[in-house]
């Protein structure tokens, strides 16, 4: 097996140096590079592009961002999106072709061509080491990756983190406390407060932003539902009670983690419509259903909810 290969499993890439140390020359390097077996992603780091093709944009980031640590040593700390991702946190409509970092030597911001060097104060107490990795806390990245980010973009990053128990409520309001006179943060003061952790996905988050935007009420998260004895029928993303209105938002990801062995893609479908079926008979409920598409036009959505709302039987 190839001694790179060994790096390449435990954080992604290999650099240069190692390349040598393993035996490989400079035109050996060029050679592979140029044959398209490896693929230079930064100056002087490397990656084999069989593995390099089959990771997605988060993957990639996170293999870049490793890389910008080992060339900066105990210099930098990982920060904003880049801290986002090492948490395990969702990062939609986040841009990612940079890798940020924030000083932690004193050093001043600064642009380079893939990276983008943050000189905001960082405390030793706002330093973690997640994976071997210097990071800042999961809920002042949020803030960070947030503050540049469109309102709907910040909930959803918010929601996640609190979602993947990267941190809590009491968390994230003392982060943004801290921070919310710095630049571009205090237009947050609304997914801040609107944030939590119960919204089962990005799309659910998405969901609640543009209820709130085209005036709808607010709906309770997670509805339980259950038969005359007590047995649990089902949960529903969202439940309007005054309104009588049940609401789910499907997503393509949503029908993929449902699918159990031997089950094709149509059985699920099938099984979520007899699900929505026994969560009306229950309720007297009507159903509002979205997709992903159906966030581009916002005002139909609540066009849509009104009609349920107004709809006799």
């Amino acid at each position: 097996m190839d001694p790179l290969r060994v790096l390449t499993a435990e954080c992604g890439f290999f650099t240069c140096r190692e390349a040598k140390e393993a035996g490989y020359g400079d035109r050996d390097i060029a050679r592979m590079v140029r044959q398209r077996t490896w693929v230079r992603f930064r100056r002087g780091c490397y990656a084999f592009a069989d593995e390099w093709t089959n990771l997605d944009d988060v993957g990639r980031h996170r293999v870049r961002s490793s890389a910008v640590l080992r060339s900066h040593g105990d210099r930098v700390a990982l920060s904003h999106v880049s801290g986002v991702i090492r948490h395990g946190i969702d990062t939609w409509g986040v841009p990612l072709e940079r890798v940020h970092v924030t000083r932690l030597d004193g050093g001043p911001g600064r642009i380079e061509r893939d990276v983008i060097h943050h000189e905001g104060f960082a405390p030793q107490d706002d330093v973690r080491t997640v994976g071997g990795e210097r990071v800042l806390t999961a809920a002042r990245c949020v803030v960070e990756a947030a503050s540049r980010a469109r309102n709907e973009v910040a909930l959803c990053l918010f929601d996640s983190g609190l979602r993947a128990e990267a941190f809590s409520v009491d968390d994230l309001h003392h982060s943004f406390q801290l921070m919310e006179h710095w630049p571009f943060v205090q237009h947050l003061h609304v997914p801040i407060r609107m944030a939590d952790g119960r919204s089962g996905s990005v799309g659910e988050s998405r969901g609640r932003w543009w209820f709130r935007s085209v005036g709808m009420p607010a709906p309770q998260l997670q509805f339980k539902v259950h038969d005359a004895d007590g047995v649990l029928l089902g949960i529903s993303d969202w439940w309007w009670e005054s309104q009588g209105v049940l609401g789910e938002f499907d997503g393509r990801i949503k029908y993929g983690r449902l699918l159990k062995p031997g089950q094709e893609p149509g059985d699920v479908v099938f099984e979520e419509k007899r699900r929505e079926d026994r969560l009306r008979e229950q309720t007297g409920a009507k159903m509002l259903r979205l997709v992903w598409d159906d966030y581009q036009s916002p005002r139909e959505i609540r066009a849509r909810f009104e009609r349920l709302v107004g709809r006799v039987g």
